[in-house]
């Protein structure tokens, strides 16, 4: 089992930026792929980025490409996620998630779906002002 804890959201004005950190519990971070998702009040969650085991693939979601960048450093069991350009429709909270992801076939999957994962944070708020 994993246990997962958010940090650095907070209040930015448009065109700033913030790096979310998730620190994960245990020690078999690195058999994990995984994800962020966001969810804005009144709103399902939405995915935002994920990132496979080892951090080979990575994907995101169209509205935040060339602007957010997921990374992950399996020596800290934390996985970040860089966000550039902020815009007031990014204001929502943010969740990590992590799925097991065990085998060498499964080195560079990723997940995109929030039924996909297993695990979730209880979430970091991300507010933009215009």
């Amino acid at each position: 089992q994993v246990q997962l804890v958010e940090s650095g959201g907070g209040l930015v004005h448009s065109g700033g930026s913030l790096r979310l950190s998730c620190a994960a519990s245990g020690r078999t971070f690195s058999g994990y792929a995984m994800g962020w998702f966001r969810q804005a009040p009144g709103k399902e969650r939405e995915f935002v980025a994920a990132i496979s085991r080892i951090g080979v693939n990575t994907y995101y979601t169209d509205s935040v490409k060339d602007r957010f960048t997921i990374s992950r450093d399996n020596a800290k069991n934390t996985v970040y996620l860089q966000m550039n350009s902020l815009q007031p429709e990014d204001t929502a909270a943010y969740y990590c998630a992590a799925r097991a992801s065990p085998g060498l076939s499964a080195i560079g999957i990723y997940y995109y779906r929030p039924s996909d994962y297993n695990y979730w944070g209880q979430g970091t708020q991300v507010t933009v002002s215009s």
